[in-house]
C-alpha cells in the first residue's frame, strides 16, 4: 500500500512539478490480478484499483489490514464505493454476488468480511476503481447503475462546461456513513469541469479522470485560489484534493471523471465558490 502524508498549503507553494505529482497524483491503477491501494492521510481515503483477468481476486490481496488500518479486515470500519470502468464483471461481498457493467457502482456497507472482484471475460476485463472512507455505521449494501444516479444537468457550452452530474453514492440515493461519490460526463465540445471552482473547508475530493482519447490530456488545477498549480493527467489516473484547495480542470478533449468526497457532511452544495477573476 502507497501511503501519502499530508501536505499543507505553506509548503506546496515550493514544490516541483515532481514533488507535486508525487504528492497527489495516483497512476497505474490497473494491473492484471491485483488490487492497486494509495493510503492518503487526507481524512484517512484509499484509493484502490483493480483488474480481475484470470482470477477471483480479494480486496484484501496485497493488504495487511492489521498493519494498514488496526483492523482484522478491510471493512471492518470502513465503507466503499466501487465504479466499473471496463468490460462486464461481478463483486461478491459476503457471499451476494452483484453485476456490474460499464458505469455501474457498488456500496458496500461497513462490517462486510469478503469482498471478491471477476471479470466475465478474460479479452475485456473489469477495471474496478474504488475509494474507501472511515465509517461508524452500518447501512444496506446496494448497486446503483447509471439509470438509477440522480442526474443533474449543469454548465454552458458557451462557456465550455456543459456536462451532467451523476450522483451515485450521495443523500438523494441512498445513506452512508461520510461517503459520497458520482460521475461527470462532459458534452462534446466542453472541456472545464467544476468551474467556477471552489474549495470546501470541511471535505476532501479525490478526482479519477476517465474516458479520456488516445493522446489528449486534463489539466487538472490545484492549490489555494491566490496560488494556483497544475497536473497533467493522462486516462485513468486519479488526484487527490485536500479541502483548502481547489479542484478543477481543462481537457485537450470532452472526459469524463469520477469524484469521491469525504469529511465533516454529505451535503453537495456545502463550499466556498471562487469567482475566476479571483484565481491567480
Amino acid at each position: 500500500m502507497d501511503i501519502r502524508y499530508s501536505a499543507n498549503q505553506r509548503d506546496v507553494k515550493r514544490y516541483t512539478t515532481e514533488e507535486l505529482r508525487d504528492e497527489f497524483l495516483i497512476q497505474d491503477l490497473y494491473h492484471p490480478d491485483e488490487v492497486v491501494s494509495v493510503y492518503s492521510h487526507v481524512d484517512r481515503m484509499v484509493t484502490l484499483g483493480c483488474m480481475p483477468v484470470k482470477e477471483h481476486v480479494s480486496i484484501e490481496k496485497g493488504i495487511d489490514c492489521w498493519k494498514n488500518f488496526g483492523t482484522h479486515y478491510f471493512l471492518e470500519r470502513r465503507e466503499i464505493g466501487i465504479f466499473n470502468i471496463g468490460g462486464a464483471g461481478s463483486i461478491t461481498a459476503d457471499g451476494v454476488e452483484y453485476r456490474l457493467g460499464y458505469k455501474d457502482c457498488l456500496y458496500i456497507t461497513k462490517g462486510t468480511k469478503k469482498v471478491i472482484f471477476a471479470s466475465d471475460s478474460e479479452e475485456a476485463p473489469a477495471k474496478f476503481y474504488m475509494v474507501s472512507a472511515p465509517a461508524h455505521t452500518s447501512y444496506e449494501t446496494k448497486l446503483i447503475t447509471l439509470k438509477d444516479a440522480a442526474k443533474r444537468p449543469l454548465g454552458d457550452a458557451n462557456t465550455s462546461n456543459k456536462r451532467v452530474i451523476n450522483q451515485f453514492i450521495h443523500p438523494d440515493v441512498l445513506k452512508t456513513c461520510q461517503l459520497s461519490m458520482g460521475m461527470t460526463a462532459l458534452e462534446p465540445g466542453s472541456v472545464w469541469n467544476s468551474m467556477p471552482c471552489h474549495t470546501h473547508e470541511r471535505r476532501m475530493e479525490i478526482y479519477m479522470y476517465f474516458e479520456v482519447p488516445e493522446n489528449q490530456v486534463v489539466m487538472h488545477f490545484m492549490g489555494e485560489p491566490t496560488e494556483t498549480r497544475h497536473i497533467v493527467m493522462k486516462n485513468e489516473e486519479a488526484v487527490i484534493s485536500p479541502s483548502w484547495s481547489i479542484h478543477c480542470g481543462a481537457g485537450t478533449s470532452n472526459y469524463t471523471f469520477i469524484w469521491a468526497m469525504g469529511g465533516e457532511n454529505q451535503e453537495f452544495d456545502d463550499m466556498d465558490n471562487i469567482a475566476p477573476m479571483d484565481l491567480k
